[in-house]
């Protein structure tokens, strides 16, 4: 049996020096430039290096859909990619809807249906719905749910998600 004699120092491990890898991205309009690691996911470089928090991390599992992006032009859960994988890339996230203040039609139509109660899940629900509506802008009620059914809610039991999501499409249809 090994025993360890009292105040052993510990030597720290020696470890070799981080890869880095330099991307540039454009996010919400702005070109973005940075180094980082290969293992640092889309939705921290986002989040941490960018500092654009609108994107949430809820599993980092891929399950519950709050760090939804469009990845030039598709829906992404961003917990999924690497930063390095955004290379190159045309980033939309829930920070680059409104515009001069004003809120899309979307995020207004969640609010206006309370289609959200703690908000976590909401800016992923908003992003994908956002790709869902570029992709069917007349979505029935059952191509709606099927739209959403990547993202989870705790709290609201999806209804007014849906409503939310049907009255947008009603007004950016009459745009």
């Amino acid at each position: 049996m090994f025993k360890m004699e009292k105040n052993t120092p510990i030597k720290p491990v020696e470890t070799q020096q981080k890869q880095l890898y330099h991307i540039k991205v454009n996010i919400n309009g702005v070109d973005y430039e940075h180094d980082v690691e290969a293992r640092l996911l889309l939705v921290h470089y986002i989040r941490d290096v960018v500092g654009l928090t609108g994107t949430h991390i809820g599993c980092d599992t891929s399950n519950c859909g709050a760090c939804t992006v469009i990845f030039n032009g598709k829906s992404v859960k961003s917990c999924t990619m690497f930063a390095v994988q955004a290379n190159g890339a045309k980033i939309l996230t829930i920070e680059g809807l409104s515009k001069n203040g004003e809120l899309h039609p979307i995020q207004r139509a969640f609010w206006e249906n309370h289609a959200l109660q703690c908000g976590y899940c909401t800016p992923g629900f908003i992003m994908q719905a956002y790709w869902l509506l570029k992709e069917n802008p007349n979505p029935k009620e059952e191509e709606i749910r099927k739209g959403i059914s990547g993202n989870l809610c705790r709290c609201t039991g999806y209804q007014n998600i849906v409503k939310a999501i049907m009255q947008a499409a009603k007004e950016l249809r009459s745009k």
